[in-house]
Order: structure tokens, then C-alpha cells, then sequence
């Protein structure tokens, strides 16, 4: 895509290409004189969001959220994917490996419009469109957060909960790690040109990202430690009980062992009301027991 934006007498180019061959690249590179540098960074595919600046050009590199990911995402790479971005006053160079919906979008959108006077504002509109990008999977997030509280407070039985909340938490963290990197791509921007529509609508909008991505992870990370909390208290209860259960009838346990040994003398095997007696006596036994646990608190 090659397009040509022009307002009252002022013109820029904006060429954006995908898809592009490490020869190609370097074609580019030498007809634009590019940074070697940042061309290198153009062929690495996991490289994160971050703003540099060379003598004649802006560089940023930015990642869009790839709504093709797995849900099992693990890292940035396959969470997202990259656009470079090269700019200076009369010139825009956007680079990524496959078509990406966010330029097509500014390209279809802003082509036309007299509002765009530089190539600047096209990037604050790309940068916007990228943002925009992370408010969908983010609010899926919300939803299963909702699911699995109900769920965890109900104490409704989910196979495979706890994955699945890591899960969350991860995709959750990742998007926030790429929102903080973002970050410094929007002040550098600030400094840039302060007093712009574009920027201010960019920014305002990634204000909001912020905030929406800073209150899931704190979602997901209290929900996965209520749930830790609540399966270590149903695991304490389950052990209580069974210490009360031994604590009664260990010394019935020692009572019957005693009785069962089979020596040839043990007068009380002979006695008349031997059978009885033992029995009353594990009986108050099992009394006393009972009533010092009641006394405690413990049942």
C-alpha cells in the first residue's frame, strides 16, 4: 500500500508492506536510509513495544493482540504480533509479516480525511487502533472472571479450574506487560508534539486500556489465591475431622489391643462381668473425649 496524504499544499508518503524478504528489507533500508540497526530489530518476530529515535527517523515497534491466538497463549509472540514503524515529518514506513486488520483499518478510514496533516497523526491513529485491539480478549477475561467467582463461592465443582485460571492469569499478565511496554511508546510520543488531537485521543484511550487491564489482573490473582485459600480450608476441615475421629478411638485402639494380646493369664477374661466392664469403660472413655472436644471448641 503506497498512499499519498495531502493537505493545503503539504504532502507525505505512507508505504506499508508485509510480508517482505530480508533482501527487500534491505532494499528499503538503503533507498531510505534506515537505520541498519532498527531493520535488524524489523526481522525479529518477538521483539516488544518500544520507541527509539535515529537522526532522520522515528522507529516504534508496536504489538496488536492476534485474535487467532490460542487461549493457552504463553508468551508474547504467540499472544500478539509485531508492526514496525518508521516516521519523520515527510515520511511513513510500516512494516509486518501478514496483513494486519488495525493498518488496513487507518488506511480505509483516514485516507480521505482533511483532519490528517502528517504522518504523526497517522501513528497515533495506529497506535489507537493496536490498543483497541486487547478491549475484546479483555473483556472475555471479565466474563470468565465472573464465571469461576460464582462458581468458586457456590462451591460448584469445574473439572480443571485451577489450569484454567492460570490460564486467565497468564493471558491477563501478558497483556499487561504489553501495556506498560506501550507505555513508553505514548510518552515519547507526548514529547514528540504536545498539543495534538490525535495524540490526546490516543492516549485517553490507552488511559482506559490501563486501567481495564490493571483491574483484571488484580481480578484473576485474588480469585486464584480465594480459591487456594478455600481449597486449603476444605483440605483443614477434612484433616480436622479425621483427627477427631483418631483422637476418639485411639485409646479405644490401646483398649482393645491390651485385651487382645491372648495371655494365658488375665484374670479379667474370667470374670463374670468382665465383658461389660470394658465395654463401660471404653464408653466413659469415649465420653470424656467427647466432652473436653466440646469444651474446646473443637465440634
Amino acid at each position: 500500500m503506497q498512499t499519498n496524504f495531502t493537505e493545503k499544499g503539504y504532502q507525505f508518503e505512507w508505504i506499508d508492506v508485509f510480508n517482505v524478504s530480508e533482501m527487500d528489507l534491505k532494499s528499503l533500508a538503503v533507498k531510505y536510509k534506515l537505520p541498519q540497526a532498527a531493520v535488524t530489530d524489523c526481522l525479529q518476530p518477538e521483539h516488544l513495544p518500544k520507541f527509539e529515535v535515529f537522526d532522520d527517523y522515528n522507529f516504534i515497534i508496536i504489538r496488536y493482540y492476534d485474535p487467532g491466538c490460542k487461549a493457552d497463549a504463553a508468551n508474547f509472540q504467540e499472544l500478539s504480533r509485531k508492526i514496525a514503524i518508521f516516521f519523520n515529518k515527510n515520511f511513513l514506513l510500516t512494516i509486518h509479516r501478514s496483513q494486519a486488520p488495525v493498518i488496513e483499518h487507518v488506511g480505509n478510514k483516514y485516507a480521505n480525511d482533511l483532519n490528517v496533516k502528517s504522518p504523526f497523526d497517522i501513528v497515533c491513529k495506529l497506535i489507537k487502533n493496536v490498543l483497541e485491539t486487547y478491549d475484546k480478549p479483555l473483556l472475555i477475561i471479565d466474563k470468565e472472571i465472573d464465571f469461576y467467582e460464582s462458581k468458586v463461592f457456590l462451591k460448584k465443582k469445574v473439572p480443571n479450574i485451577l489450569k484454567n485460571l492460570y490460564i486467565i492469569k497468564r493471558r491477563t499478565y501478558l497483556i499487561k506487560r504489553l501495556n506498560v511496554l506501550s507505555k513508553s511508546i505514548v510518552d515519547s510520543l507526548q514529547q514528540t508534539q504536545k498539543k495534538n488531537s490525535f495524540y490526546q485521543d490516543m492516549r485517553d484511550y490507552y488511559i482506559h486500556i490501563e486501567i481495564f487491564t490493571d483491574a483484571m489482573h488484580d481480578s484473576i490473582a485474588s480469585l486464584l489465591n480465594l480459591y487456594i485459600s478455600l481449597s486449603s480450608q476444605k483440605t483443614n476441615e477434612v484433616m480436622r475431622v479425621l483427627t477427631v475421629f483418631s483422637a476418639f478411638f485411639l485409646p479405644l485402639t490401646f483398649i482393645v489391643g491390651i485385651y487382645g494380646m491372648n495371655f494365658q493369664f488375665m484374670p479379667e477374661l474370667n470374670m463374670k462381668y468382665g465383658y461389660p466392664a470394658i465395654m463401660l469403660s471404653m464408653a466413659v472413655v469415649t465420653f470424656i473425649i467427647f466432652q473436653w472436644f466440646k469444651r474446646k471448641g473443637w465440634l
